[in-house]
């Protein structure tokens, strides 16, 4: 019951923030050069990460800050819940994420959204969707935007394992970035299919960052695949497939 009482006071803020966003910041946005609409909107974000905290009982255990690149890269994470897509945002801003067309209809969040310039594909057309993740994905990162691309595709329950996509690698071998991988458990702290919330450890590995030059996207993703997964192993509660 605690777990319910606090998810709704975490909910109240959540949208009382979103409200207060649209009115006080949306109207601003528009004005901005690209690098002021992502200081002021990921206000939103370093709120949620503090309110999730103190509203859910929940501790964070961020472990390899220290590994994040000076210049752009390619961000590579397992996909569990909305959680990462906002701790991704304010890890290494500014950022633009590859993400659902949908996304983009939702009222105020979504407004907020088309502001930062993301990657928005139509999924019901993968081959064109691919085209569009090489093209602007490269064109963002040469005018020195990072590109956060979850290889999985879409949210995977914590225990789940499914087959990764070599999209962000190609991008990345393209562009001549760096690969950078993160792992995290936030699934099992905030549920991807529930809106009850639970306290405990939410753990994130920030690896290394991966190179690229010289090298093929196939043999960039294995890389990628076998160290989030070697972090998932360590620091999941659900136990995690051997194989897909």
């Amino acid at each position: 019951m605690i777990n319910v009482v606090r998810s709704l006071i975490f909910y109240a803020g959540y949208f009382l923030a979103m409200l207060m966003i649209g009115i006080l910041f949306l109207p601003i946005a528009p004005f901005l050069p690209l690098s002021g609409r992502y200081r002021l909107l990921n206000l939103y974000n370093y709120f949620l990460m503090v309110w999730f905290r103190i509203a859910c009982g929940v501790r964070y255990d961020i472990q390899g800050q220290e590994n994040l690149p000076s210049g752009p890269c390619v961000i590579q994470a397992n996909h569990q819940c909305e959680w990462e897509t906002v701790f991704l945002q304010v890890m290494k801003p500014p950022v633009c994420t590859v993400l659902k067309r949908e996304l983009l209809r939702l009222p105020i969040f979504g407004w907020g959204l088309r502001l930062l310039r993301p990657i928005s594909l139509d999924r019901s057309k993968p081959a064109r969707a691919m085209k569009q993740v090489l093209t602007q994905g490269v064109e963002r990162l040469g005018t020195g935007l990072s590109v956060l691309i979850f290889p999985e595709g879409t949210r995977v329950d914590p225990g789940i394992r499914k087959r990764y996509n070599k999209s962000g690698s190609v991008v990345a071998c393209r562009a001549g970035v760096p690969v950078l991988p993160v792992a995290h458990n936030a699934g099992e702290r905030w549920p991807g299919r529930h809106w009850v919330k639970r306290p405990g450890v939410l753990r994130v590995r920030i690896g290394k960052p991966i190179e690229t030059a010289g090298r093929m996207p196939d043999e960039v993703l294995a890389e990628v695949e076998v160290w989030i997964e070697a972090q998932l192993q360590d620091i999941s509660e659900v136990p995690r497939p051997t194989s897909r």
